[in-house]
């Protein structure tokens, strides 16, 4: 699917770094088709060390040069980059955003001659680190199922992907964008309820890290609903019902679906604030 395709990044932060060090170890695409441009040379010039990939000249060269481009770039900034390439941006590349929180309508609008513009919106979360993210992935209105195949074949480079309608990517955000974060403070705060208990912290850490890890991987080897698997590990008048009857107590499950909610609303107000912008500008040149 990517054998013979050119891919540029346009920002080499973490994120594309960790699409890069995916894609190539996976074998999805060879060096030598990866271009990257960021306006910190010291960063090309690690990420051309470290994976023998080629820095550009700038965004306008990199997308000269590929046929697939990443928008690895802030949102704030996203504009700016999109107006500063789009006379390159042919009717034959594929563009695919990881900026949160921008819709595909101003990327569409941005990039418009009139010509066809395939954009593709996507949510990858940080344990792409790793090779173990979830990315969601929306199409935009001139995007092809050929497209939408490249897209996920570059995701499944660092982790799992689902399809998602654009609408449903706030939620995407509050929910696995979000979510690293929450569970990192469930593993903080249980292993800190080891080292209350009398544990050191190493084996606090330990027993923390692989006991999340093992329920996660039963989760989602054993196909039970996560009910049926709490089931199994509660026995009648036991510790874990102890434990749980705790958990509920504190509201445990209404403060994480909370959380869910108000990052999911943040979400859609910060595309909402963008929208604005967008519209203001056009009111202005409407102006002028």
């Amino acid at each position: 699917m990517l054998k013979g395709k050119r891919l540029g990044f346009i920002g080499g932060g973490n994120m594309a770094e960790a699409m890069i060090k995916g894609l190539l170890s996976a074998a999805f695409i060879e060096a030598k088709n990866l271009f990257v441009s960021d306006p910190r040379s010291e960063r090309l010039d690690s990420l051309h060390r470290e994976y023998r990939v080629k820095p550009a000249a700038g965004n306008r060269d990199l997308v000269d040069k590929s046929d697939i481009v990443i928008l690895a770039v802030k949102p704030q900034i996203i504009k700016d980059v999109l107006l500063d390439v789009r006379d390159g941006v042919t009717g034959e590349k594929l563009i695919i955003s990881i900026a949160a929180g921008v819709p595909i309508k101003i990327i569409e609008d941005t990039l418009s001659d009139g010509g066809r513009k395939s954009v593709v919106r996507t949510m990858p979360n940080t344990p792409a680190l790793v090779q173990q993210a979830i990315t969601a992935i929306a199409a935009g209105t001139q995007v092809s199922k050929t497209d939408m195949k490249i897209a996920h074949r570059v995701f499944e480079a660092i982790g799992k992907t689902v399809d998602v309608e654009e609408a449903h990517l706030d939620a995407v955000t509050g929910l696995s964008g979000s979510g690293p974060a929450y569970v990192f403070l469930i593993l903080e705060a249980l292993s800190d309820a080891g080292v209350k208990m009398g544990l050191s912290r190493s084996v606090a850490n330990a027993l923390t890290l692989q006991t999340v890890l093992g329920a996660a991987k039963l989760a989602q080897e054993s196909g039970k609903h996560p009910g049926e698997l709490k089931d199994m590990v509660t026995s009648p008048a036991g510790t874990t019902i102890c434990g749980l009857h705790t958990l509920e107590a504190g509201g445990l499950r209404t403060t994480l679906m909370n959380a869910v909610e108000a990052s999911t609303l943040r979400s859609k107000r910060l595309g909402e604030m963008a929208l604005e912008n967008d519209n203001a500008g056009c009111a202005e040149k409407k102006k002028r």
